[in-house]
């Protein structure tokens, strides 16, 4: 009998990995759905709404992720390396964690306008947290799934290039809008963050095909 196989007689049982993850996972997903609408949106009012919402996931990504703590300190035996599944978390909520400081960003600011680059953004925010939420739910069955994560992991990598050219594109629409000085610092750090959110996705992206390259 593997040793492994002898040792998991005596893990805990009861913790899932798998089904927190993907809790996480879904806290990104519904963020990032709530920060589209965000900027979808002329209405102050539901923006505020909006805002609270999104810092409502956030605290409930906390709470998660220190489930997930507490429970790789009470467990032996996990699905996958311990360092992987800290990586992932606390990467998860990294994420949430600047989706929520592009929404308080956009309260505290109150810009005039938002620019068409803030809307592009926003969807290819969406996209990828959607992708994300399906690569995650996908690590159950790893070993017969793994062609399917690295399609996900293949579109968020997509989608973050895509990002970075909103980013420059938008950045540089800025600077040639003629806005007032005062508009153009708040718009530029608004569109900032929603570009580092774009970037930790893919950063998921990345811990999940290291998952991927030594499990499946």
């Amino acid at each position: 009998m593997k040793i492994n196989t002898i040792l998991s007689i005596f893990a805990p049982r009861d913790v899932k990995f798998h089904s927190m993850l993907a809790e996480a996972a879904e806290i990104v997903n519904k963020s990032a759905e709530l920060l589209h609408e965000l900027f979808s949106s002329t209405d102050n009012e539901k923006i505020h709404e909006l805002c609270r919402l999104i810092k409502a996931e956030e605290s409930k990504g906390d709470v998660v992720t220190r489930k997930i703590f507490k429970s790789l300190n009470e467990t032996f035996i996990t699905p996958f390396d311990r360092e992987d599944i800290t990586s992932l978390t606390d990467t998860l909520d990294d994420v949430v964690d600047i989706i929520n400081r592009v929404a308080q960003k956009v309260m505290l600011f109150s810009p005039e306008t938002l620019p068409q680059s803030t809307f592009e953004m926003a969807v290819v925010i969406k996209k990828a947290g959607a992708e994300i939420q399906a690569a995650v739910k996908e690590l159950y069955n790893l070993k017969k799934s793994d062609k399917q994560i690295r399609i996900h992991l293949k579109e968020i990598k997509s989608l973050e290039e895509e990002a970075d050219r909103i980013y420059e594109r938008g950045t540089s629409s800025l600077f040639r809008s003629g806005i007032q000085t005062i508009e153009l610092i708040k718009l530029k750090e608004i569109i900032q963050e929603m570009e580092k959110a774009a970037n930790r996705m893919n950063g998921v992206g990345k811990i999940l095909k290291t998952v991927v390259v030594k499990y499946s």
